[in-house]
């Protein structure tokens, strides 16, 4: 693995390696839309930093030193990431919440056809299926305002998520958040089977939904602090699946 660069602090480079490690994964499970869509997670140790994806770069192809930090006003910050270029719609919609809210240091936003999908349908994510159980009253929606380059949409964006960690961006694809990558990771794994089951199970004109009480006991379930320690096992087990390439993203 590449020694971190001069000047750049342990916990930023540890942080761009899972990051780095995160978009891996997003392709890994097919999740990518080219060069589109980004990934951003907020450096702890300098909060008001974030780091982002340099734009152009494939996700199964990201490495640490791919990744740009930027500000909250979308400013590259360091000379190591002098010439890098930073998607303008992904720094609209991820600046917003990380800005809005201190709990959310990792956003995660894709463009994958089943997601996309169910955002066009009237009713949203429908309670079909277990993974949609998760986000049952748990889920926010943002109507489409065309590609996302001004920042007059931050607000209403950040208005419409409210306290809800995930985000149905209507027309247009799903956004996830965490507190840490592997829980934003979680979210967005589960949204986009939910949407990938709920796409194949509108083939059939005969659908059962489970009772609403039932619903709501399962929801709460996924939000037990029991739910923490599989989360992280979730991650470590999904980091297992790329662990081949490690010397290659850790750089």
């Amino acid at each position: 693995m590449m020694l971190r660069p001069d000047g750049m602090h342990e916990q930023e480079w540890q942080a761009r390696c899972e990051l780095a490690a995160l978009y891996r994964l997003i392709a890994y499970y097919k999740m990518t839309d080219l060069i589109d869509t980004h990934i951003s997670l907020r450096l702890t140790h300098e909060p008001q930093h974030f780091l982002i994806n340099r734009y152009g770069i494939t996700f199964d192809k990201m490495k640490a030193s791919d990744l740009v930090k930027i500000d909250h006003e979308g400013k590259i910050i360091e000379t190591y990431d002098a010439g890098k270029m930073v998607n303008v719609a992904g720094f609209v919609i991820h600046s917003a919440l990380h800005h809005a809210r201190e709990d959310i240091n990792c956003v995660i936003h894709t463009h994958t056809a089943d997601g996309v999908a169910v955002s066009a349908q009237s009713q949203g994510l429908l309670p079909l299926s277990q993974h949609a159980l998760k986000f049952y009253n748990n889920i926010a929606y943002h109507e489409y305002e065309g590609i996302a380059f001004s920042v007059d949409e931050r607000e209403r964006l950040v208005q419409d998520m409210g306290q809800f960690r995930c985000m149905i961006l209507r027309n247009h694809g799903l956004l996830a958040t965490g507190n840490s990558v592997a829980r934003a990771f979680h979210e967005i794994y589960f949204l986009e089977r939910a949407c990938q089951i709920q796409v194949k199970a509108l083939s059939s004109r005969d659908l059962h939904y489970p009772n609403p009480q039932v619903c709501e006991h399962t929801v709460q379930q996924f939000e037990s602090p029991m739910a923490e320690p599989i989360i992280q096992a979730a991650w470590q087990a999904a980091l297992s699946l790329i662990e081949d390439q490690l010397a290659d993203y850790c750089q």
